[in-house]
């Protein structure tokens, strides 16, 4: 993924009351979980099936760039209601709103670099409410190369004051991953640092595609921090050694034994993702058809 820049019930009546923010008035970030699992979800072998293909706006950045209505248009066509934004393009709230209601779409998340101070968190929880997200998402640390172990600590100890400060706003905060969390750090790996945070205030977004890369299983992952994991990103990964970045079912990943997990683990979000698609709209698209697989 990349550096935030910070700018850019039945299931459906659930899924609008998010969409527009009206449960934004329930009290306190544990009222979160517990709206969506009040979303009821068509049950398939025993574990709730996810009835939404999401999006992490990242992967279709070029084309925003050029054409924000176009790309929404296609990006609804491909049959994905479900968006996490990655900047905003220099629009405002009210906007944003009106047309993502125009093409059926919600924004459940959204990615956010660290801000330089954790004073600069108000704004940005500010703007997630106005826009009706639920989870805001750092991606990465703010300087990317981090090597001593005592930085990653001082990061994870920020993750936990911005969690604390995003419960307050009735927003739910996590951290995204890639291949580097999992590299060694003096007698540890920064992944190890940052799920010893307040699981209670600092969740987990897995992107799959880092984590193969870095050598990790993704199922052994959802194994130890499925509950805490609330949303995936999904990428394909071509063979060893190189594990080019591919578009979904063009690759190497089971992402059917993935989703089976996170399904039995709870989890309710699950965004496509390519860091560099040649031609962006044609990646989402080729994603999407193979998600659609697996619903």
């Amino acid at each position: 993924m990349h550096e935030g820049n910070g700018k850019a019930l039945d299931r459906r009546a659930a899924l609008r009351l998010l969409a527009t923010g009206v449960a934004g008035g329930l009290a306190g970030g544990a009222a979160l979980p517990a709206l969506l699992r009040a979303a009821a979800t068509p049950v398939v072998g025993g574990a709730p099936r996810i009835d939404r293909i999401g999006l992490q706006l990242y992967t279709v950045r070029s084309v925003m760039a050029k054409d924000i209505e176009g790309t929404l248009d296609a990006i609804a066509k491909a049959g994905i209601t479900e968006l996490e934004f990655a900047g905003y393009y220099n629009k405002d709230a009210a906007w944003w709103r009106a047309a993502l209601s125009a093409r059926g779409l919600t924004a459940p998340a959204t990615h956010e670099g660290m801000p330089a101070t954790d004073d600069g968190w108000g704004p940005i929880f500010e703007r997630a409410n106005a826009l009706g997200h639920k989870l805001v998402i750092v991606p990465s640390p703010r300087v990317r190369a981090r090597t001593e172990k005592a930085a990653w600590q001082e990061f994870a100890a920020r993750l936990n004051t911005a969690g604390e400060k995003a419960k307050a706003a009735g927003l739910g905060f996590g951290y995204h991953n890639h291949d580097a969390e999992f590299a060694a750090v003096e007698d540890t790996t920064p992944f190890a640092i940052i799920t010893g945070t307040d699981a209670s205030l600092v969740q987990l977004e897995l992107d799959c595609y880092w984590a193969v890369k870095a050598g990790q299983d993704p199922l052994a992952l959802f194994r130890t921090h499925g509950k805490r994991i609330v949303a995936i990103h999904v990428k394909d990964a071509g063979p060893a050694p190189e594990r080019a970045m591919l578009p979904v079912g063009a690759g190497t990943i089971d992402f059917r034994a993935i989703l089976d997990a996170g399904r039995k683990a709870g989890l309710r979000h699950w965004f496509i993702e390519h860091d560099n698609p040649g031609d962006a709209i044609a990646s989402i698209t080729a994603s999407a058809a193979a998600m659609k697989a697996y619903k």
